[in-house]
């Protein structure tokens, strides 16, 4: 079994040795990824099918945030409490376990739409847990000076995962039917629990002068982040982001379709190259480390976000191939500020309150989509997708350039301490 460097106070032996951890850790997630990618396409292909509706796709949406939303913040207390390992190992069965139940529902007749929602939130809570968990396990594996580093190899692998798992699912679903197709999630998870015997992934022990109480674990967690004045700061930027910009991507199948009259196989382009340039932009992050500066990518982020949805937004119906290059450095640039946003966040909370700080923060940034879309559908339904990008496009240039007042910081050593 492959075990991390001591900590107390020594450096990591050397490079190869988190690479390997870090590898081996995220080759089996990779398979998880991968099949839970193609089974979410696949399921949410089938209720598009079955029921040609909007609305059910959109409750399907919803019941995918509903989890992270409301349990979030409870989950990141568990996830500093037990090994991050065990939680890792444990999500990737109770995904894997919906999934065949729902594959064998199949036997005894067609299963109701609110049964297939429910499979959709139990795959949607074990990736609430699971997502922070592999988070705050990062940080046990690889050293301070290489988390940007190695957030870009994990979000390069979540890129490919992403890009490559609807290609699979599509071609699952066009060779079988929907209950053969869940078995892929069985196997990914079971691949996903087989290389995780091979890597230990300590248990932080925190200090306890008290009896554990989840309220008052939550109140530490939020404790740490309002005394990071960094931290709340570069939030801001995140969250308005998760607002304003996010939505698009629910919106650009609608802009393909009425706006330049694509059709299936346009939006398939613009899909596939949005998860190209988050992939080449990880990879690159992953290679160089990038900047220094975490707040300074931010900024970059935003800027450049809010310069892409305005050009695509100004660009005629007939500029389709423009805007898939616009929408392909989208894609670059949106990974500019997440990946450096999360290195922080492990770099200067310490062990025992990461999980509640991962799971608050991703919990709040995630409530941000459902208020953004509340907002960008009704406006954009009334005065047109691209409309709508234009007006997305300056208020992201605005946040990008009042983020540039966020005060500089270089790769953190401090730790802040709540009690």
């Amino acid at each position: 079994m492959l075990s991390p460097p001591a900590w107390k106070g020594q450096k990591m032996q050397n490079t190869k040795t988190w690479k390997r951890l870090f590898f081996t850790l995220y080759i089996g997630q990779a398979f998880s990824l991968l099949s839970s990618n193609a089974v979410q396409f696949a399921i949410i292909w089938w209720i598009t099918v079955e029921t040609g509706s909007a609305i059910a796709l959109t409750f399907a949406s919803i019941i995918g945030l509903l989890p992270q939303v409301l349990i979030g913040p409870f989950a990141g207390v568990w996830i500093d409490r037990l090994n991050r390992k065990f939680i890792l190992v444990t999500a990737d069965i109770a995904v894997a376990a919906s999934s065949l139940i729902l594959g064998l529902s199949f036997f005894f007749g067609t299963p109701s739409l609110w049964f297939v929602y429910a499979v959709l939130c139990v795959r949607a809570l074990g990736e609430t847990f699971h997502k922070p968990a592999l988070q705050a396990a990062i940080p046990q594996l690889v050293p301070k000076s290489d988390l940007t580093r190695a957030g870009g190899m994990g979000q390069a692998v979540s890129s490919i995962t992403t890009m490559t798992g609807p290609i699979l699912g599509a071609f699952l679903m066009s060779i079988t039917a929907l209950p053969y197709v869940m078995l892929v999630d069985v196997v990914g998870a079971a691949l996903a629990v087989f290389t995780l015997s091979f890597v230990r992934i300590p248990k932080y022990t925190a200090t306890q002068t008290h009896r554990p109480n989840i309220i008052k674990d939550i109140r530490q967690g939020i404790g740490v982040i309002r005394a990071n004045n960094l931290l709340m700061w570069m939030s801001i930027p995140v969250f308005i982001t998760s607002i304003v910009f996010l939505p698009l991507g629910t919106l650009l199948p609608l802009m393909v379709r009425e706006y330049f009259q694509g059709g299936a196989w346009h939006n398939g382009i613009v899909q596939t190259l949005f998860s190209l340039g988050m992939l080449i932009t990880a990879m690159v992050i992953g290679l160089t480390g990038g900047l220094k500066k975490p707040t300074l990518m931010i900024s970059f982020s935003s800027l450049l976000l809010g310069a892409c949805a305005l050009i695509g937004g100004l660009l005629p119906a007939s500029a389709f191939w423009i805007f898939c290059i616009v929408v392909f450095l989208m894609g670059t640039t949106g990974m500019l500020g997440n990946i450096p946003f999360m290195a922080y966040i492990q770099q200067s909370v310490p062990q025992e309150n990461l999980g509640k700080v991962i799971s608050f923060v991703t919990s709040v940034m995630s409530l941000g989509i459902p208020i953004g879309l509340s907002i960008s559908g009704p406006v954009a339904e009334i005065i047109g997708v691209n409309q709508w990008m234009r007006i997305a496009g300056i208020l992201m240039l605005c946040v990008g350039l009042l983020s540039l007042w966020i005060p500089r910081a270089e790769h953190p050593e401090v730790l802040v301490r709540v009690s």
